[in-house]
């Protein structure tokens, strides 16, 4: 993947060669990525969708038990699809256009809250959150 770093960390129970055939599987061949990690073993993956359906759910499962018999509690994986909850980009910018906006041209000298829920019709601060 041009998208990936060129190191990244994996779980050790996955081997290379399932590595390398699952990469085909993804997106943009986008494995799992450990992006963060938590004192008490806890993990954040990010990971790509799956093109074939049919074998999405082999996959999906093999990784996350890779997942949960590398954390040090073998406490099982918790997925959230962020692409149902989050924002996309265009939303984003298109909040932060408005909020730029709100602080160069609205004057504040109007009463305070007029401005405040003018920044919270941006929903910057809700992306932000």
């Amino acid at each position: 993947s041009t998208s990936l770093p060129e190191y990244f960390v994996v779980p050790s129970s996955l081997a290379d060669q399932d590595l390398k055939l699952y990469s085909y599987s993804f997106i943009g061949r986008r494995m799992p990525l450990w992006s963060w990690n938590h004192p008490n073993g806890s993990a954040l993956v990010r990971m790509a969708n799956i093109k074939d359906v049919l074998q999405q759910r082999r996959i999906d499962q093999r990784i996350c038990n890779a997942i949960t018999r590398s954390h040090p509690l073998r406490s099982d994986v918790y997925k959230s699809d962020l692409d149902k909850c989050l924002p996309n980009i265009q939303e984003i910018q298109a909040a932060h256009i408005k909020l730029k906006q709100l602080c160069v041209n609205e004057p504040f000298d109007e009463a305070e809250e007029k401005w405040l829920s003018s920044l919270e019709n941006t929903r910057w601060l809700e992306y932000i959150r």
